[in-house]
């Protein structure tokens, strides 16, 4: 075989070499993207660098493929919206107290739900795994939560941050129907006896200002 033959065959192979790499790369440039959306994007940013953010990334994945990652049961749920529901209202006579309590819930869920509790950022990168799209919420209501604890922010901030750690919270509560969203526990309300018709202006009134105080969340 001449020299000039043997120098075609070793281009095309890299040739075809270099094609098989591009591909590949744009391969698992779509999957990252497509399973982490916007957290792909703030990763390759804080990284500078966009082939160091997709390691980063596929290193998060083979992380919490290690997990023993689960549903929460029914009973677990229940408490836990309940918990929930005691940590939202007590929002409206100490703002301070309500997100710590909001951020210790979430962990509490995590752990539940198989994800070590470790050190903040180790929880926000395992998390954003399997919720990637409420995840920067997360570390919103978190840095939050620490410039409070360290100066002290407004109460507008902090009802920020309650809203933020429900959207993950709720997304944690997820079963393996898909529901992600819980249901409040409902019970059968009562039946109600007409009012006496001098009295029916009156109480239609008082009505909808009980309902308009229950539906008013966040404050």
């Amino acid at each position: 075989m001449e020299t000039w033959q043997i120098a075609v065959i070793v281009l095309v192979v890299l040739a075809v070499a270099v094609v098989a790499w591009i591909v590949i790369q744009r391969r698992r440039t779509q999957t990252l993207t497509k399973q982490y959306g916007p957290e792909y994007q703030r990763t390759v940013e804080a990284a500078g660098d966009q082939r160091a953010a997709e390691r980063e990334l596929q290193a998060r994945m083979e992380r919490v493929k290690g997990f023993e990652i689960r549903a929460l049961s029914t009973d677990e749920r229940d408490r836990y919206i309940a918990a929930w529901t005691q940590t939202q209202a007590l929002f409206v006579d100490d703002p301070s107290q309500a997100i710590s309590k909001a951020d210790v819930l979430v962990q509490e869920v995590m752990t539940a739900r198989g994800y070590p509790t470790v050190d903040f950022e180790q929880r926000a990168a395992d998390v954003s795994v399997d919720h990637p799209h409420v995840v920067e919420e997360y570390r919103a209501a978190h840095n939050t939560a620490e410039r409070h604890a360290s100066g002290g922010v407004d109460t507008e901030e902090l009802r920020q941050a309650m809203v933020h750690y429900r959207a993950l919270f709720n997304d944690l509560l997820e079963t393996d129907s898909g529901e992600t969203e819980p249901a409040e526990p409902s019970e059968e309300a009562p039946r109600e006896e007409a009012p006496h018709e001098g009295a029916s202006q009156e109480q239609a009134a008082q009505n909808d200002a009980d309902t308009s105080s229950s539906d008013s969340w966040p404050p």
